[in-house]
Order: C-alpha cells, then structure tokens, then sequence
C-alpha cells in the first residue's frame, strides 16, 4: 500500500476488500530513466564513517591505519578535510588507475572506469589545504590485514568514484482496490557502471506489461502490524556523521553557516575527541553502538546549560576567525575576548557544587581585592567573576594545606614548608610567596653554618 495507516479500523478495511474482490484496476504506469552518479572520494571522515559501518573499525584506528599506509608512501596525506580532487591530480588518475592492473583484487574490475572519467570528484574551489584520498603508484607490501582493508577501501573508492554512471530503467505501476492505492516497482540495470566495481548492482526485477485499465488478480494479501522506533544508539560512523553537522538545527544563520563549514573537530581531532570519551569513561562500546555511562549522563545533567556546552560559541569563533583572516577583527580583540570567556566557564563550573565540593571562606583575594577566596581540593579561587585569581594546591607533589594557604594569602608568604620534591627526585624544603602578578613562587633561605660538634673518641 501507499499508505501507512496509524489506525488499525482502516487498514483492516483495506484489507478485507482486497481479500474479498482479489482484483485490482491498474491507474497508473509510469516508466523512467534513473542515473545514479559516482560517490566522491574519500576525506578522512567518510572513510571512518565506512571503515566502521563496514568492518568495525573505531575512527581512532581508521586514522591510525591510514597514517601507516601514508609512511609507507601508499596513500595520500590522510587528515584531509576535502573530498575533490585540482585538476593538475586529475590528470594523474589515469596512472593511478594502470598501477592497479597488477593487483588482483581490482584488475578485473579495472574495465569498469570506461575510458571517459567521471569528474565529479574534480573542483579545484572545494579544495583545501589538502586533496582528497587517493592511493599513490607505490605498491605497498607486508601489510596487515586491517592495514590492507583500508586500503582496498581507498582503491576501490577511487574507481567508483571515476568510473561510469549507474543507469537504470525504473518502472512504477499504481493499482487500486475500493479505493485504495497500491504499488509495485520494477527495475532493470542498463548500465552497472560504478556498482559494478563491488559487484553493487541489483538483479533485474522485471514486471510483466501492465499498462492502465487492466484489471490484475490478487494472488494473495497481508497484513502486519509495526511499532514506530525510537532513534537508535549512535555508532562511531553516525557520530562521526553528527559532529560534521553540527550547525544544521541552529536557527542563528551565520553560526549556522560557520558551523556548517566546521562542525565539531576537525578530520583529523574528531577520532581523539571520540577517544577521550572513552577514556574518561563517559561512554562505552556495546557492540557497535555507543552508550553512555552513569558517569557521562551525570556530567551531561550539570553542565548542559552552561556556557561551555553551548556548542554555537564554535560558530562564533569561526565566524570571527574569518573576519580576523580578511582584516575585519583585530587578532588581540579575538584572544581578549577568549581569556574573558575561558574565566566565565571556569567561574560558572567551580561554582556548582556537583562537580566541584567547596567551602567560602572570609579570607579577602589579595588581587581584586573585592572577592572572597573560595577552597576547592586542588585550587583556591577568588568568587570575583571580574578576577579568579587561582592559587593551585600542588607545588611539586605537595598539597598545601588549608592553613598554608591562608597564610600565603594573608601574608603574601608561607613559613618554610618541607616536603616538596624536584623533578629529579629529590626532596628540598622551601617559602611559597607571590610575585608581582600573583603567581606562585618558590623562595629558598640561606642554610646558617652550624659548628660542627667534635666527633667523640673510641
């Protein structure tokens, strides 16, 4: 059916008239030409993408595969942003191509390019710093498995990719039992083209010649009922998919726009953005799909709203980033207002006690002036938005106490505090003060010359 009925009284109407009459009119019989055209080549994102919908590869190991075929000269630089090809490569392809003859995996399937090469891959304006995927004349040798996937992957894109179109003829025949439409469609490859390099095209599926008015018996009829579904996990390829996109649901149009170009990450940072959910234990595997931990979801619950999950300030910068690159922003302006936005962030998470256990104090910020010092376990810092002067804890593998920090703050100096140790191991004791910015300092007294008491004789 046409239709998709949400109601179950209609759909068993329906039903019951086709297995009552068991004929059908045939109102419609459309037959048309469909092309479909070459994919582009790979940039580093959609060969993740597909290394992991394929064979389970993580981005971080795409990546990591990828760079080992480029040391060895197989393939072109990999973290590339860009899916097109100059057309001083493009005139490179045609070698590209006859290096493969030797190789047995893609040597037959080599007559499938044709000798007129698609370019669609071809646009020297939608290239960036660096070009698309493509494997270089060197044959690469004692690869590993998974290193020799990956390649097989970036060959074989490059021969869709500049192979012929894909054409079919589709047939689509509508038909109507009391009422209601019904459809059924027929296919025939009169070009494989670029499916054909996998081995992609379909079996004809050939209807007999139906043409309108004639009448059709049922040979038989279903019914089955479905639940809709909610949107599934994400896998590393949709995120992958997810982060490139990031703009599309802003409504402001220029963040839009400058997200659009960027996304979150970039090709070459997204496999380690990925990575660093894991390895914080915000997210695990199950399978292929991705699932976040009661660590991640507590994390996402704070800080959601705050101002360093709002992921439009990304576009923002990007928007300023271009305005600085055609003269339009000064570079200091773009850097002043960073060093603003990185203490609001950081004022805004050390206030919430969820992730930061803190206790105020009356000890007055010997900064500002105005503020009063907050202790947190690692950092004692000043509640002046306008300030947040941070005194951190650790110095040299010691933790300084409550009171070693009142008497920093109060006096601009400790007493002696033994216990700290050197980056060669060796424990030294010393002074901890300020400096004429506030930053912390070490402060070493001279050692007096104590007599020497004279050794006793045996």
């Amino acid at each position: 059916s046409v239709e998709k009925w949400k109601e179950k009284a209609p759909a068993e109407a329906a039903y019951k008239a086709l297995d009552t009459q068991r004929a059908v009119s045939v109102t419609k019989v459309e037959r048309k030409e469909t092309v479909q055209e070459p994919p582009l080549l790979y940039d580093l994102t959609t060969l993740q993408k597909e290394a992991n919908t394929k064979h389970g590869f993580s981005a971080e190991k795409t990546l990591s595969l990828a760079q080992k075929l480029y040391e060895a000269k197989a393939i072109t630089y990999p973290r590339t942003g860009s899916r097109y090809i100059p057309e001083d490569v493009f005139g490179e392809i045609p070698a590209l191509l006859r290096a493969q003859k030797n190789n047995p995996v893609w040597a037959k399937r080599l007559a499938l390019v044709g000798d007129t090469l698609s370019r669609r891959s071809v646009d020297d304006s939608k290239v960036t710093d660096h070009h698309a995927l493509l494997p270089t004349e060197v044959k690469p040798k004692m690869l590993s498995a998974d290193e020799q996937t990956v390649y097989d992957m970036i060959v074989g894109r490059m021969l869709e990719a500049f192979a012929e179109r894909c054409i079919k003829d589709v047939t689509t025949v509508t038909v109507v039992c009391d009422g209601v439409e019904y459809v059924a469609k027929g296919t025939i490859v009169r070009q494989a083209g670029w499916r054909g390099i996998y081995g992609e095209e379909a079996e004809d599926t050939v209807l007999p010649e139906w043409t309108e008015g004639m009448t059709l018996l049922v040979g038989g009829c279903s019914m089955t009922e479905g639940k809709t579904k909610p949107k599934p996990l994400h896998t590393e390829a949709t995120l992958l998919a997810a982060m490139e996109t990031a703009g599309r649901e802003i409504e402001d149009d220029e963040m839009r726009q400058a997200l659009k170009a960027c996304g979150i990450g970039t090709p070459a940072t997204r496999a380690a953005i990925i990575e660093t959910l894991f390895s914080r234990e915000y997210m695990v595997r199950q399978k292929k799909s991705l699932v976040p931990t009661e660590k991640g979801l507590a994390l996402y619950s704070v800080v959601k709203n705050m101002r360093i999950a709002n992921v439009e300030l990304t576009g923002d910068w990007e928007a300023a980033l271009a305005k600085i690159e055609r003269g339009e922003m000064r570079a200091e302006t773009f850097r002043e207002a960073i060093e603003i936005y990185t203490k609001q962030i950081t004022s805004e998470l050390l206030a919430s006690d969820k992730l930061f256990a803190h206790k105020g104090s009356d000890c007055l910020c010997p900064k500002c002036k105005t503020g009063r010092m907050q202790f947190y376990g690692k950092v004692v810092r000043c509640d002046n938005a306008a300030c947040g002067l941070p005194v951190f804890r650790i110095k040299a593998g010691k933790t300084l106490s409550d009171a070693e920090i009142t008497e920093l703050l109060t006096q601009g100096r400790t007493g002696v505090i033994k216990g700290f140790n050197s980056k060669q191991g060796k424990a030294f004791s010393a002074v901890v003060a300020f400096d004429a910015e506030f930053n912390t300092v070490f402060e070493f007294l001279e050692m007096k010359n104590e007599p020497r008491k004279p050794k006793k004789r045996k």
